[in-house]
């Protein structure tokens, strides 16, 4: 019987006995209520609320305009539909880096007001600090390592990254780091498959890819791609399991239809 089954409620503990049994850890992203109760009834391990939350749901270009209240509110929105998934947190940028205090403050926040579960935020060993400062409180963290987004204008591309064997050889030093702060699972953003099989096999945590290739112990998409509800997306990585966007855009368009031309609503349809 598989790990995923067995369990009313996804732990961190549960993940790290799916990395141990070698069962693989499903992980998407919600930023609301609605979605979040269909992607937890779908069966989803791993619910995160991302700081992509920026670009799906509010439209930014990048994902740095995105406050603490904010991802408060799309987290709370979330943890409020969620029966079984374990729920993690994006730290967004700013509310962490570079002030280890400011980081334990924006983490206490996030448990507390929203309910959630772990947080997550990017970087290795420059971020050390404040996630020694997070799990001292009792705070789950998962790390992120690869093409980090909060970082966009210092890669000033979001190529594939550590190609290089210098930025490789710091990922694979930065993945122990954060193992030996006590981070319970890491993303590998967009680096080389054979990296990624590398890094995973030298850890204990889980990893879990977002074009990392197949050998992580994981896998997360942005929700919003997954379901073809962004037009124009469509990186390497992604596999779009369904066109929402001209679903809905069809569908939109009958009804402006419909109520043009009288027949909604009908007898039926009325009191």
């Amino acid at each position: 019987m598989s790990v995923h089954s067995e369990v009313k409620r996804i732990t961190t503990n549960t993940i790290l006995g799916m990395k141990q049994k070698g069962e693989k850890i499903a992980m998407l992203t919600s930023y609301d209520y609605s979605m979040a109760t269909i992607v937890d009834e779908g069966g989803i391990d791993v619910i995160l609320v991302g700081d992509s939350a920026s670009n799906v749901m509010a439209g930014h270009e990048t994902t740095l305009p995105i406050t603490l209240d904010q991802m408060i509110y799309h987290a709370a929105s979330v943890v409020r539909a969620v029966k079984r998934a374990l729920v993690v947190v994006d730290l967004p940028f700013g509310s962490y880096q570079g002030n280890s205090k400011e980081a334990l403050n924006s983490a206490i926040r996030i448990m507390k007001e929203s309910g959630a579960h772990a947080v997550k935020l990017e970087g290795g060993i420059e971020v050390r600090e404040s996630i020694d400062r997070i799990i001292t409180a009792g705070i789950p963290v998962m790390g992120h390592l690869g093409l980090t987004p909060q970082s966009i204008y210092k890669f000033g591309t979001y190529t594939v990254r550590a190609k290089e064997e210098a930025e490789a050889e710091k990922l694979k030093s930065d993945i122990v780091v954060l193992q030996e702060a006590g981070c319970f699972s890491v993303v590998l953003e967009k680096i080389p498959a054979k990296l990624a099989d590398e890094v995973t096999k030298s850890v204990k945590i889980p990893t879990i890819g977002i074009g990392a290739g197949p050998h992580c112990d994981g896998q997360v998409l942005v929700v919003h791609d997954m379901l073809g509800l962004n037009k124009g997306f469509k990186p390497r990585f992604l596999r779009q399991y369904l066109n929402l966007f001209d679903e809905i855009n069809g569908a939109v368009g009958s009804y402006v239809k419909d109520v043009k031309s009288g027949s909604f609503p009908n007898e039926s349809e009325q009191y």
